[in-house]
């Protein structure tokens, strides 16, 4: 395995070329990582591309429509799900056929492969004749984001976790996104345990939130009027994010404000939306059923895969943001909401254990709805606290998590691994 690299160390004559291949270049949490990456080593002066099995220009990071960071999609005619089962099983052939094509099937010279999610296809690039290193980025072990309701999914599984933690150990180094990932990366890969990880926190992108902050057109339109106080939950539109926390905490708060106050109060539920998942489309009715249930038609607004300008205007208008996963690896949105001056509440586990400060950035809560609502409700009580906690948020990401930060620890990976 490779050692932490000591930055400054020692010149290259060519500078590192780097291939990224992820499975499916959406808008989540783990392909703005691997844009970030990208952009950061190019910035560098890398040679750069991203290699996926999906990608579709109307539903991407806006980085990746520049032509200096080329995106090759192959696979795409590959199933994603057979009749709306074994998803993983087509998830880990696409990403065999897109190393494979990149491998045998392409002219493409690199030195270093960056991949993350899918270590199965790590086994193929060993094929290369002149063995390239391989770096892979684990958000958190797949096996553990999947449900064993039945015998025949169990059974379904066991090769699968069996290939993963196999893969994965083939790897030249491994980066985990926080040490919470780390813990859980040692607890679940127990073949693994000598295996030598560091951490590479996610970034933000700052430069790019700057000039979204300038083009960030207003909410006129998009909300009702006479709102004094937004909140925002960010997440894909998937059940483990817990989504329904946001509108139950919004109930609960309702109910120990006046009915002035109550008026002023609006949440927004938006992120990541593709109709190609079914998950996605199904949640969202969900959702909007659980919305009428508690009686917040008219003080709820949904939105699906807002664009980037539009979730800047957002953070930098809402009284805090409501960050309800349990047992998140990392999380960037709370980090993102932070660098706007927005306040985090955040259930009290896993990554945001990491990243906010609670009571000097935000609030760490058990995930119910009355310690979420409390939350709110102080910061609805107190504008004094909501803005130096915004403060302090922006603060924080400057110190902690800057891509100069980033870019300069994943490059000295880089040009150790290309020696």
């Amino acid at each position: 395995m490779v050692s932490k690299p000591e930055q400054g160390s020692g010149e290259i004559e060519r500078m590192p070329r780097v291939v990224f291949l992820h499975p499916d270049l959406g808008i989540g949490g783990a392909e703005r990582l691997v844009v970030d990456a990208a952009v950061a080593l190019k910035s560098r002066g890398c040679s750069v591309q991203i290699w996926t099995a999906h990608y579709d220009p109307k539903h991407c990071f806006s980085e990746t429509r520049d032509p200096d960071l080329p995106v090759v999609c192959v696979g795409d005619w590959l199933p994603t799900s057979v009749f709306g089962y074994l998803h993983a099983l087509c998830a880990y052939l696409r990403m065999i056929y897109v190393a494979f094509y990149l491998v045998f099937l392409s002219s493409v010279e690199y030195d270093v492969i960056f991949c993350d999610q899918v270590s199965v296809c790590i086994p193929v690039l060993r094929l290369s004749r002149r063995r390239k290193k391989v770096l892979f980025y684990c958000h958190f072990p797949d096996q553990l984001l999947t449900q064993r309701k039945s015998a025949l999914k169990k059974l379904y599984r066991a090769p699968i976790d069996w290939l993963e933690e196999r893969t994965t150990g083939m790897a030249d180094l491994i980066l985990v996104n926080s040490q919470f990932t780390a813990g859980i990366f040692r607890e679940t890969f127990c073949s693994l345990n000598q295996v030598h990880t560091d951490v590479l926190y996610p970034s933000l992108n700052t430069n790019t939130f700057n000039q979204l902050s300038t083009k960030a057109q207003g909410l006129q339109g998009l909300l009702p009027e006479g709102i004094s106080h937004l909140f925002l939950s960010l997440n894909r539109y998937e059940r483990k994010k817990n989504l329904g926390l946001a509108l139950e905490a919004l109930a609960v708060l309702r109910c120990s404000l006046t009915p002035g106050q109550r008026a002023g109060v609006h949440l927004v539920i938006a992120g990541g939306y593709d109709d190609r998942v079914t998950e996605n489309v199904q949640h969202y009715i969900e959702l909007n059923e659980l919305a009428e249930q508690l009686h917040l038609e008219d003080c709820v607004t949904f939105m699906r895969s807002p664009s980037d300008s539009l979730k800047v205007v957002l953070l930098q208008t809402s009284t805090a943001v409501l960050y309800t996963p349990s047992r998140e690896h990392f999380g960037i949105v709370p980090v993102e909401a932070m660098y706007c001056s927005c306040p985090v509440i955040a259930v009290n586990s896993g990554g945001p254990l990491e990243s906010v400060a609670d009571g000097e950035t935000g609030f760490l809560c058990e995930p119910t709805a009355e310690a979420f609502s409390k939350a709110m409700e102080r910061l609805i009580r107190d504008t004094r606290l909501r803005r130096d906690m915004g403060q302090a948020g922006k603060r924080r990401v400057e110190e902690r998590f800057s891509l100069q930060a980033f870019s300069d620890q994943l490059y000295g990976y880089v040009v150790q691994l290309s020696k």
